[in-house]
């Protein structure tokens, strides 16, 4: 079959593979249908993320067909369709049992996909743990629905549940790439009084604009962020700020702009190491939210998605094969022609 395989060094490639086998009565074989390039895998392309294996098979973001299932699998057959969660997660463990399965202490568990064992940017996947690891999608949503199930969506579910956001509140989210937009989302689903969405690209404010995804956009190079934010919360700052920027300076703007007593989520992925200005910060009393998404809760977003209640279909701005995947990685780093986000068939 075809993959994509991270080779170190920076290098990445489209390589031929054996189909994958099942190892475990609890792993299920996924023909894929459709995937998607995401910014972990350029991370993973550029020795940002330690754990990441040469030789891996790329893509944690997919969905597809149920092939082959192990004898202890329950909840899931061969022919359904189905997303795949990002993370893997043995359910027993210490971490599982409480909900926290991006902590999953199995060799297996966490973000393995795509990372540690091989992923789906290729013709089929193994999937472990799959009675946790793979959500059916209803007949009523196609796989563009579907394709954000397991990440993008669930970590902007994930970022807005542990946000505490209340009806009534100010959210700020800082970076409106796929995940902020996600996060804009899902933080509508709380009923804040306003969203406001903090990015540098302009195609990307409208976009946050017009999908009635945030009520105020503003534009670090040009508005005086906490004087912004003060503006509209008699004097306050943000209730909430979900952080889903990761550059330079987005980290010490997200404490900047909160309120005291204030919660900071941070979802973005840093490559460097920040800085945490005690003296300056103190009385604020802020609350400090940080780490991976523990995606374990996509049955219910699956179900706010047939509802029509979340779809973050309209990320797709780019289509491509499976065989023309190594380009659509050069537009996506390059952030060319707007790209958001590949729907990417195989």
């Amino acid at each position: 079959m075809k993959a994509v395989v991270y080779q170190g060094n920076g290098r990445i490639g489209l390589e031929e593979r054996p189909r994958p086998a099942l190892r475990d009565p609890r792993d299920a074989i996924v023909q894929v249908t459709l995937t998607t390039i995401c910014t972990s895998d350029l991370h993973i392309q550029h020795g940002a993320v330690p754990r990441a294996v040469p030789g891996v098979i790329l893509g944690h973001e997919f969905v597809g067909r149920v092939a082959e299932v192990g004898e202890a699998v329950r909840t899931g057959k061969p022919g359904d369709r189905v997303a795949v969660n990002v993370e893997t997660f043995c359910g027993e463990c210490f971490f599982c049992r409480r909900g926290f399965v991006n902590n999953c202490t199995d060799h297996q568990g966490g973000w393995a996909l795509g990372c540690r064992i091989d992923g789906g940017q290729a013709e089929y996947a193994r999937i472990p743990f799959a009675d946790h690891g793979l959500t059916r999608i209803p007949d009523t949503v196609t796989d563009e629905q579907a394709l954000f199930n397991g990440d993008l969506l669930s970590t902007g579910y994930w970022a807005a549940k542990i946000g505490e956001i209340q009806p009534g509140d100010t959210v700020a989210v800082i970076g409106a790439g796929p995940t902020g937009l996600c996060a804009m989302l899902c933080a509508r689903l709380y009923r804040p009084a306003q969203i406001v969405a903090i990015e540098v690209d302009g195609f990307r404010r409208e976009l946050a604009r017009e999908r009635g995804l945030a009520d105020v956009v503003l534009d670090p190079g040009r508005d005086r962020l906490e004087e912004a934010l003060r503006e509209r919360t008699d004097g306050r700052g943000a209730d909430v700020v979900l952080e889903a920027a990761g550059g330079p300076d987005t980290f010490q703007t997200a404490w900047k702009i909160a309120r005291p007593n204030g919660t900071v989520v941070v979802v973005a992925m840093y490559e460097e190491a920040q800085v945490l200005p005690l003296p300056e910060m103190y009385g604020k009393n802020l609350v400090f939210k940080t780490g991976g998404v523990d995606g374990c809760f996509c049955r219910e977003i699956m179900g706010l998605t047939e509802k029509g209640k979340l779809d973050a279909s309209f990320l797709i701005t780019h289509r491509c094969r499976l065989d023309q995947i190594l380009e659509a990685y050069r537009v996506f780093e390059g952030k060319e022609d707007h790209v958001i986000k590949y729907a990417v068939t195989v």
